[in-house]
């Protein structure tokens, strides 16, 4: 009988360590399959001032079929998202916001972006060989990873408008997004500092 005792402690200590055991190495496959959070968009109170108040639209999967005339085909569809503003006049916006599976990724994509941002107005005169326009980088606001502003603008002799857009391409982490601001007229019209304000936040309220 004394004999029987010590055995029966060690196997019982043995059982319950070995479950212990088990229970901490399933624990980290639980947290790898965590899924992120999903970055969050600005809201219409968040743009650049306007003389009609903005219109949010849903956020929406994907990346939309027409207005982005200087980052379209560039970020991949399937790990991207959407939203559109809009307000009474000739006025619009848009964020979009691609998360790579790496940040490796994502600061290729922001520099991807960057690319065809910067050499947006020579493709554009390609396709219209009489348009004519400027194109300038506006400056880096330092907010989490970065973020770079730029703007393009644009005036069609033929039928004699010219148009304004603000982009900008910022990142946090594996998040990249790009913000458009459009209007009818010309640069010393567009709000730049509010255009500024709203990539600040934009990048800051991703996560």
């Amino acid at each position: 009988m004394r004999m029987s005792r010590p055995h029966t402690i060690r196997t019982v200590f043995l059982a319950t360590a070995a479950a212990g055991l088990a229970i901490t190495a399933a624990a980290p496959v639980a947290a790898a399959t965590t899924p992120a959070p999903a970055p969050t968009f600005l809201s219409a109170g968040e743009l650049p001032a306007s003389l009609t108040p903005w219109t949010a639209g849903a956020v929406r999967r994907g990346l939309p079929e027409v207005g982005s005339p200087c980052t379209a085909g560039t970020a991949p569809s399937a790990r991207s998202r959407y939203r559109d503003f809009r307000t009474e006049l000739d006025t619009g916006a848009r964020q979009t916001v691609t998360v790579a599976t790496t940040t490796a990724g994502a600061k290729a994509l922001a520099a991807k972006l960057r690319t065809a941002v910067e050499t947006c107005l020579d493709r554009l005169a390609e396709q219209d060989p009489g348009l004519e326009g400027e194109a300038s980088h506006q400056g880096r606001i330092a907010v989490e990873d970065g973020a770079h502003v730029h703007s393009v603008d644009t005036s069609s002799p033929g039928t004699g408008t010219t148009d304004i857009r603000l982009l900008s391409v910022g990142r946090d982490g594996r998040a990249v997004t790009v913000v458009e601001w459009w209007q009818l007229g010309e640069l010393d019209g567009a709000p730049l500092t509010g255009f500024k304000k709203t990539t600040r936040t934009a990048v800051a309220k991703l996560y």
